[in-house]
């Protein structure tokens, strides 16, 4: 069912000269010639045809495929863009007029599609400069390898590879080459590049309604750029596949339409067709290019991918291969001040994957100081009694805070509490450090992170880490209670300080505050260390009891209303007090049984 589209102009008769007027404004190093609406011109700022001593390269075509072509105006690139109305040919006078703007003695190439339209635009404007006494010659590209040979005197059409050709050129012209010279280095790249195209849906012309030709679920192959048929609709398929049927079209020796055969280098482009995100044009490179080494036997030695030549918005990639030797490769390479040319895509290219580094406890160095000591020290072995006891405590409770969960939040608490707990269990046994405390609880959120999704994975992790940095800066040798309880209570800070959460938000802190504050407060005033602890984690309970009080203002509790909230204790704050309170008595119950 055809629908009206939705735009973002004013009159659809004026949307090339509104583009025209933004993209100069946009970038300072382009002009326009002040012909509207009949001469739609796009050139070089710093190029005046009566006194330009180099070739100027002047392409162009129906509009709505940018960037092309006015966004590769730019010294080492087009000298000048020739706009059409949308997908409709410039007129004589306005490539005429473009043509006696910026040529100069040393004439002008002329790089056209190969459409009908075109060539006889270009090429009636081009035999009328000549008239004048310009030297002019053109090149005309046709790089679609979707339609099987022979295409009469249509032939190929002209798609994404021009814009290669158009680098080629611009490049040639910039180095001081003659006409001559130019008009061949930019014949010979397109004798060496193919493209096809794949489309999911058709494009809409401003002011139209758009088509559905196509369906749901249905994508077109070889579908042109101004929205005509392509070679066939088939079932959409996962890019991978796409990508591998699009090359093998490319490189088919039965069409021979561009010869490249294994060991040749290549270039490659994934051009966006217009309506398609940058991820999915990434994904077609990466699919691309291993393909095209492993399965083709080619160097692929540039890629390029974005988008190039558009068709409005239509949704879909046209991938184009070209056969490079060094001196196509040099020319690709130059340096150009087009706008829509891609930055840094030269040939220096580092590997594409390098290891990720370990932190400064997992180096090498470090190695042979982690891993569960042969035999702990009686810190190190109260240490282990704590850690499984709190990670025991979480376990036991995991139906019970599922639970509570299902009532405020979704469901999970306790499961994921209970896969962080289980994974500490597992690795205490072999890689925990457990006479050296610091790192033990960095390697506990190690523990916590490989395991526990979503946020509460995240919050234990930053918890652990700033623990372990506050331990690691003030501890010289054996950790005191007293910087025990600084750790906590910096670990607190750093929780509240990236989640945002404090004291009333209803969230495990509403537990883990009142500990902190109870365990410094005693330590303070000369209590027993163990007894410290077992008070601390007495006012741990009583805070995470206290969340039934509270209006949640973070997690998902916080769409849950009043009423519900004031039945149920924050199932965070729950896990919290109750491994806390284990590890507590745990430590309590060794010392008094010694």
């Amino acid at each position: 069912m055809d629908f009206q589209s939705k735009k973002l102009i004013n009159d659809p008769n004026d949307v090339v000269t509104e583009f025209i007027e933004g993209l100069v404004e946009t970038y300072p190093g382009l002009q326009y010639l002040d012909g509207f609406p009949e001469v739609k011109v796009v050139l070089r700022a710093d190029v005046s045809g009566g006194t330009y001593d180099k070739v100027a390269v002047i392409s162009g075509g129906g509009s709505g495929h940018e960037p092309a072509h006015a966004g590769f105006v730019g010294e080492g690139m087009l000298t000048a863009a020739i706009c059409g109305d949308v997908f409709a040919s410039p007129p004589v006078d306005s490539i005429l007029a473009g043509i006696r703007a910026v040529t100069g003695p040393s004439g002008c190439l002329l790089i056209v599609k190969n459409y009908t339209g075109d060539r006889l635009n270009f090429g009636l404007a081009a035999e009328q400069a000549k008239s004048e006494g310009y030297k002019v010659e053109m090149v005309i590209v046709g790089d679609d390898c979707a339609l099987p040979p022979p295409r009469g005197i249509a032939g190929r059409r002209g798609l994404a590879g021009t814009i290669l050709v158009h680098k080629v050129a611009g490049a040639a012209a910039a180095s001081g080459l003659s006409l001559a010279e130019v008009a061949a280095e930019a014949k010979r790249a397109s004798e060496m590049v193919g493209t096809m195209g794949v489309a999911l849906s058709v494009c809409t012309l401003p002011g139209q309604v758009t088509p559905d030709r196509l369906g749901p679920g249905k994508m077109e192959l070889g579908l042109g750029i101004h929205g005509e048929p392509g070679a066939a609709v088939a079932d959409l398929q996962p890019v991978d596949i796409v990508v591998s049927h699009v090359l093998k079209q490319i490189l088919s020796t039965e069409t021979n339409y561009v010869h490249i055969t294994r060991g040749s280098r290549v270039v490659l482009m994934i051009n966006g067709l217009g309506a398609t995100p940058l991820m999915e044009l990434m994904i077609a490179t990466g699919k691309a290019v291993p393909r095209l080494q492993l399965e083709h036997g080619l160097a692929v030695e540039r890629v390029y991918t974005g988008s190039f030549m558009t068709s409005l918005d239509m949704a879909g990639f046209s991938i184009t291969v070209m056969k490079a030797d060094q001196t196509i490769l040099n020319l690709l390479d130059a340096p150009t001040k087009a706008p829509n040319w891609p930055v840094g895509a030269d040939g220096n290219h580092p590997p594409a994957k390098i290891p990720v580094p370990l932190p400064p406890s997992r180096t090498k160095k470090n190695e042979e100081t982690l891993g569960r000591p042969q035999q702990l020290s009686p810190e190190g072995h109260i240490l282990e009694i704590a850690i499984e006891a709190a990670a025991t405590a979480i376990i036991n409770l995991r139906d019970n805070l599922n639970e509570l969960d299902g009532k405020v939040g979704d469901g999970d608490c306790g499961s994921t509490m209970s896969k962080g707990a289980s994974a500490i269990l597992e690795d205490i046994k072999k890689c925990y450090p457990l006479n050296d405390p610091a790192e033990t609880v960095n390697e506990i959120g190690t523990s916590i992170r490989k395991v526990m999704g979503g946020t509460s994975g995240i919050i234990y992790d930053i918890f652990c880490k700033a623990a372990y940095a506050q331990l690691k800066a003030n501890s010289q040798s054996g950790i005191t209670a007293l910087e025990w309880a600084g750790a906590l209570e910096a670990a607190i800070d750093a929780v509240s300080k990236y989640g945002g959460a404090k004291a009333g938000y209803r969230t495990l802190l509403d537990a883990l505050i009142p500990a902190s504050a109870v365990l410094k407060e005693k330590l303070a005033a000369g209590e027993d260390p163990v007894q410290a602890f077992a008070l601390s984690a007495e006012a741990a309970v009583a805070g995470a009891e206290s969340t039934k009080n509270m209006q949640a203002q973070a997690g998902r509790s916080s769409y849950v209303s009043a009423d519900i909230l004031a039945s149920v204790p924050d199932p965070g704050a729950v896990a919290a007090a109750s491994w806390y309170k284990a590890a507590a008595l745990a430590v309590k119950n060794k010392y008094q049984a010694s």
